[in-house]
């Protein structure tokens, strides 16, 4: 039975996600592209907002851009490169927690700002205050997860994690059971992972897709058009028919 639930939580549920998340992104942007947003209430406490968004961001960048890098590049690179597994756990540990703990501040200035402010969270949806807890029980089970790290500090339980998510990408049947022995906190951070990219496109948090990456090559110059001649109505006249 406990091979059965591994089976199916490691090895079915992440391509549920995976699906739900890439086609449902892409149908509420072609059918809901007005809700292809994130509610804004800058105007409230905004030292606050600037402190906890900016924290947070940067700090969940970090952490997003070194899972990503961490479990999908082959194990075979970093060999060929002379990292070792106890040097790359050492550093994930490292730069990890300063992130985690710079995102934490950040969600928990955010969470405080849109739960004690009567005037946020009377305009918060549901899926507002969720989604902000979801991440932060997350962020929490993520630094849980350091303190299992280390006690092992010679990089194989990491290397179950690449073997794991290099599994399911290349679509391995058997890759569930790199993670079967696994500690009970890391399995728990995976599947509450893999379920933020189920729910992801029902929450603000596709306003990611909406990222002005393409600011980054734009052209030097921006036309600007004076606020009179924005202003200035315009009007289509019939053209004149000439005199008979």
């Amino acid at each position: 039975m406990s091979d059965y639930i591994n089976g199916a939580l490691f090895g079915w549920y992440p391509y549920l996600c995976l699906t739900v998340f890439l086609l449902g992104s892409l149908l509420r942007f072609d059918r809901e592209q007005y809700t292809w947003k994130t509610g804004s209430s800058q105007l409230l406490r905004r030292r606050q907002l600037r402190w906890g968004s900016n924290l947070f961001h940067v700090g969940i960048l970090v952490i997003f851009f070194g899972h990503f890098v961490g479990l999908l590049t082959p194990i075979q690179l970093f060999d060929m490169l002379g990292i070792g597994h106890g040097f790359k756990q050492g550093l994930a540990i490292v730069v990890g927690g300063l992130a985690g703990i710079a995102c934490f501040v950040g969600i928990a200035l955010l969470a405080h700002r849109r739960f004690l402010d009567p005037r946020i969270r009377a305009t918060s949806s549901f899926a507002d205050n969720a989604i902000l807890l979801i991440l932060w029980v997350q962020l929490t089970l993520g630094l849980s997860t350091i303190f299992v790290s280390l006690h092992h500090m010679d990089g194989h339980e990491m290397v179950k994690f690449m073997s794991w998510a290099q599994g399911i990408l290349t679509l391995q049947p058997s890759a569930a059971a790199y993670v079967q022995e696994v500690s009970p906190v890391f399995k728990a951070h995976l599947l509450l992972g893999m379920t933020i990219f189920l729910i992801f496109p029902f929450t603000r948090l596709v306003h990611v897709w909406s990222a002005p990456v393409w600011y980054l090559g734009r052209p030097g110059y921006q036309v600007v058009r004076g606020r009179s001649a924005s202003r200035r109505p315009t009007h289509h006249r019939a053209p004149r028919r000439p005199a008979e």
